[in-house]
């Protein structure tokens, strides 16, 4: 299938590993010019060479609002006017209700809410002269199904999608895509540190999750490249579950 991705400027945020990497390496193969964003130089230089030629490196802290603000003009200048945008800022600290100072309320919106309200200020514009653009949100299954000991992400992560729904309805006139994909478990770093490993969290996975197993990165990177294609074009302000069936909810 032909996803109608060759040329097109795509800003991948965490990009350095996991789920981020993997979106930006499944854009690439569809023949996308990828900026890829981390705050690891080193990270990035590794994923850089494992996607190709076609992934441009660029570091950048998602907690840090004059670093967002600069970085599209960046990736502008190097690749040009960015066409697909995939925010992707990580998971806040493990914790319960009243276990975060305010202090690590403060960041967790900065990441979670701000950061993607500060790269859809910067390339909507642009997006709308062209009538075309693909902004696609990396969530959590948390938004539909608080979780247990994930606070600052039940809490913050649904903020995000309340403004990415607005925003959806105000620009998909113009040809403009606004989703949010609810990740559930997949074989990540971040999920080891949560499970106390990759081999503990599948285990698990075998008995609380349909499928039977954790999701692959390869997988979730294919369904934000349809997301982010031509095809999708009438998939709008939607929150899509990418977690083998774990959901309760209808």
């Amino acid at each position: 299938m032909d996803l109608g991705l060759e040329g097109r400027v795509a800003l991948v945020m965490g990009a350095s590993q996991g789920i981020g990497r993997a979106i930006a390496a499944a854009l690439a193969r569809e023949g996308a010019r990828v900026a890829i964003a981390s705050r690891s130089a080193e990270r990035l230089a590794d994923a850089a060479a494992e996607i190709g030629e076609r992934a441009t490196p660029f570091v950048a802290d998602a907690g840090d609002r004059e670093q967002l603000a600069a970085l599209p003009a960046q990736v502008a200048d190097a690749l040009g006017p960015i066409e697909i945008l995939v925010a992707n800022t990580g998971g806040p600290p493990f914790g319960g209700a009243l276990d975060h100072d305010l202090d690590e309320w403060e960041r967790a919106y900065r990441s979670l809410v701000l950061a993607p309200r500060i790269l859809a200020g910067a390339v909507v514009p642009g997006m709308r002269e062209r009538r075309w653009g693909r902004i696609v949100n990396v969530g959590s299954t948390s938004t539909r199904e608080p979780i247990p000991g994930l606070n600052l992400s039940n809490s913050h992560r649904m903020a995000a999608v309340g403004f990415l729904k607005t925003l959806a309805n105000e620009v998909a006139a113009g040809g403009i895509t606004v989703n949010t994909v609810a990740t559930g478990r997949f074989a990540t770093e971040r999920l080891a540190d949560a499970g106390g490993s990759l081999e503990q969290a599948e285990e698990g996975a075998r008995t609380e999750v349909p499928a039977a197993r954790l999701g692959r990165p390869e997988e979730y990177g294919d369904l934000v490249a349809f997301l982010c294609s031509e095809r999708a074009a009438y998939i709008t302000g939607t929150v899509i579950p990418i977690d083998g069936g774990r959901l309760r909810s209808i």
